[in-house]
């Protein structure tokens, strides 16, 4: 079976989770015979054995500017996390383009394309070889404006690739419910293949954070709290810095850590100041790496407190560094994960009395670690890859069972 795969990026050159998640659902596949060729916008080392990459753009990736997935629908963020604002359109059109003529080079039998950023390349595909289209969603504009409407082109783009593609996969039954009631997607058009984590991916801790002041102040017996993800309203930090002043309220050494970039960075910084809880917060940017690794380790609790999240992997990332974790409720991931706190990412006292909770129990934290250390251990990509090559069997008529 022969598959085309359309994404916008990979790891190392990820801004987020969608690379990760291309980059092991392919990985998972190809451990079950599935020949792929991924088309990216850019030209990059990615060091892939499991499946042919292609640049649809001679440049390199610092030529070729990469889009965050674009969260507000204009800004570019480059591999080494620095932002710029440009016309991610004519980026859009120029890989549909580009993939249209690639495609006449390539044998396969079925195009499997990742988010609104390749959805128009998929479509003239399907237009000029008739072969069958999925697309895989990942988030919509409404999720990354934050439950909003967002950008219209945007959610033209999505609305008419969804009705012309011969099935979709949402990576949860909150994004499908979505897709359906803003799109008019019939459900029956519509499979949920939940997003995983392999265990075999993570690098264990090193012996030595990076975090030498963080590890200082819990060393005095402050407690820490992460989050880590793009700086943007979907995320819902606003909430989470009012319900961190509540918290600072009632317990002395607390420290919060957030990890990332994005437009509302400068935004976040002088609400902290303004809230009174300044010298409480470390904003550390973007970061890749040992650094990013360490953010989650030197934690006591992660939390993520999105207003709409597809999925999100991160509470699933930090508890194979030991973590336990508070998510929003409005979240893919809280659909297959029992093991932590959950809250709605409008309830700032509700979010508050958790992380009080967890901080001051040492014992609820051990607990939760515990369980969720078993919890994880079935988690696999097996059983995802198992569902995608299924749905491609559907739409080639059985020809390869």
């Amino acid at each position: 079976m022969k598959v085309l795969m359309l994404g916008w990026e990979l790891p190392p050159h990820n801004s987020g989770g969608l690379g990760v998640a291309c980059y092991q659902l392919c990985e998972a596949l190809s451990r079950k015979d599935v020949d792929m060729d991924f088309i990216l916008p850019y030209k990059a080392k990615h060091n892939i054995s499991f499946m042919r990459v292609h640049a649809a753009q001679p440049s390199d990736i610092f030529e070729v500017i990469k889009s965050g997935i674009a969260y507000d629908s204009y800004k570019y963020v480059y591999a080494d996390g620095h932002e710029e604002y440009s016309d991610i359109y004519s980026q859009v059109q120029l890989y549909e383009k580009a993939v249209s003529d690639m495609s006449k080079n390539l044998s396969f039998d079925i195009v499997h394309a990742h988010d609104w950023l390749t959805f128009r390349a998929a479509m003239r595909i399907k237009q000029e070889k008739g072969c069958p289209i999925i697309l895989h969603v990942h988030s919509i504009e409404s999720d990354r404006a934050g439950g909003n409407r967002g950008n219209p082109l945007v959610r033209d783009i999505e609305e008419t690739s969804m009705l012309y593609a011969d099935s979709i996969i949402a990576v949860s039954e909150f994004t499908k419910r979505r897709i359906c009631a803003e799109y008019g997607i019939p459900e029956d058009k519509v499979e949920v293949v939940h997003n995983s984590v392999d265990r075999c991916a993570f690098e264990p801790p090193s012996s030595e954070n990076a975090y030498h002041y963080i590890k200082m102040l819990k060393q005095n017996g402050y407690k820490v709290v992460t989050n880590v993800g793009r700086l943007t309203v979907q995320k819902g930090l606003v909430n989470f810095l009012q319900a961190a002043k509540i918290v600072t309220d009632s317990l002395d050494k607390v420290i919060f850590l957030i990890v990332g970039a994005g437009e509302q960075y400068q935004e976040l910084i002088m609400l902290a100041a303004e809230l009174g809880i300044g010298a409480n917060v470390i904003f550390s940017g973007f970061l890749r790496g040992k650094e990013w690794r360490d953010s989650f380790s030197i934690a006591d609790l992660f939390v993520m407190p999105s207003v709409s999240e597809p999925f999100g992997i991160t509470p699933l990332e930090a508890g194979f560094y030991g973590v336990p974790s508070l998510i929003s409720k409005q979240s893919g991931v809280s659909e297959v994960l029992n093991n932590c706190l959950k809250v709605d990412f409008w309830d700032i006292n509700e979010m508050a009395n958790k992380i009080v909770g967890a901080l001051r129990e040492d014992s609820l934290r051990d607990t939760m670690r515990e369980s969720l250390e078993r919890e994880l251990n079935v988690f696999s990509w097996d059983v995802p890859a198992s569902k995608v090559k299924n749905l491609y069997f559907r739409h080639l008529d059985g020809a390869y069972a």
